[in-house]
């Protein structure tokens, strides 16, 4: 295990976590997962520690690519070439990981996550649960899930779903990529700072945490015109569907490149992958807590990677990178939401409760 992957330590009165696997974009794997929660568990009942603040750490060898993620997502290629022949390995890397997201979403102390950079599935899922999240204009947010075959996971179908009118269905299907302009005009983002802020801001944080808020308030700027907005109707009005075929057809009606373009987006996802994520968005505002959705998540999830489009999608976008993925035709989406036997359902960490604090 390579424990410089994360850096964890204390800075004035605020835990702080730093990814450091630049080379991947901070895509977490097992070790990352279980370092951060290590971290975490020492940190919530010491009283000198106010804050948690998550970023991640610069590159150390100049290259400017390597400095683009704050975190790419979860590390899927491990996880799909654990799955030959042991489903329970590649299983543990998202049960930990939802312990980890509940953990963050349930933590007592208030959370600061710097998405400055690329911020994509598992990025998501331990930048959302925090109480502040800071976006600038090297902010790149997606949920790209369907494109290799699952969902949108990590509490994305919490986080989505709480989004005005049916922006979650088109994030969720088109993997549609979002600036931090868009971050901040759909709440995603508390605050929008220029990333030559982003130092002082740490600095200022970590001395005086009881003043967080009004710290980022004072070194935000306004953020440019957030390209989103002005699709607004368009993707309510085509997304208004819980049915894939309906959103299909609707945008293929439409008279518009971006219609047009969306729509083959779709088409190049997986059918099943995106049938479950709308069925998602629209079970999740039903899970009374947290915890509610995790265990759900964590059900769909087992199904998904045991589905053969996950494999496939890996293999075609990230191991051959051929972009030809094979998909399987449109499955039943209910046999995917059935619960798992108790014994291999999920369940969060000891001593934890789904309110929501961080």
């Amino acid at each position: 295990m390579d424990t410089d992957t994360i850096l964890a330590g204390v800075d004035g009165a605020a835990g702080r976590l730093r990814l450091n696997r630049p080379k991947a974009l901070h895509s977490l794997d097992l070790a990352m997962v279980r370092q951060m929660t290590h971290a975490l568990l020492a940190w919530r009942d010491d009283p000198d520690i106010r804050i948690v603040m998550i970023d991640h750490a610069p590159s150390t060898d100049g290259d400017p690519k390597y400095a683009r993620g704050f975190c790419a997502g979860g590390d899927v290629v491990t996880i799909a070439k654990a799955l030959e022949g042991r489903e329970k390995a590649a299983r543990s890397f998202f049960y930990e990981e939802y312990r980890l997201n509940h953990l963050m979403y349930t933590f007592p102390k208030p959370g600061v996550a710097f998405m400055d950079g690329v911020t994509m599935g598992g990025g998501v899922g331990i930048a959302c649960p925090c109480r502040y999240r800071v976006a600038t204009e090297r902010t790149v947010f997606a949920m790209p899930e369907t494109a290799i075959g699952i969902f949108p996971d990590v509490g994305g179908g919490r986080y989505l779903s709480r989004l005005r009118g049916r922006v979650a269905q088109y994030l969720a299907l088109t993997s549609a990529r979002l600036t931090g302009a868009d971050c901040k005009a759909l709440r995603l983002a508390t605050h929008y700072l220029p990333s030559e802020a982003l130092d002082e801001a740490k600095r200022r944080v970590a001395a005086d945490p009881f003043r967080v808020e009004a710290i980022l308030d004072e070194l935000s700027v306004a953020p440019p015109e957030a390209e989103i907005m002005a699709r607004l109707p368009l993707i309510d009005r085509c997304f208004a569907s819980d049915n894939l075929d309906a959103i299909l057809a609707c945008l293929d009606a439409e008279d518009d490149a971006w219609a047009t373009k969306t729509a083959a987006s779709i088409r190049a996802k997986s059918p099943t992958a995106c049938a479950v994520s709308l069925r998602m968005l629209v079970e999740s505002p039903k899970q009374p807590q947290f915890v509610d959705e995790m265990r759900m998540e964590y059900a769909l999830m087992v199904r998904m990677i045991a589905f053969p489009d996950f494999a496939e999608g890996v293999r075609a976008l990230l191991i051959d990178k051929t972009n030809d993925p094979q998909w399987q035709p449109q499955a039943d989406t209910d046999p995917f939401f059935e619960p798992l036997p108790p014994i291999d359902a999920w369940s969060p960490l000891d001593g934890f409760s789904s309110v929501r604090s961080l």
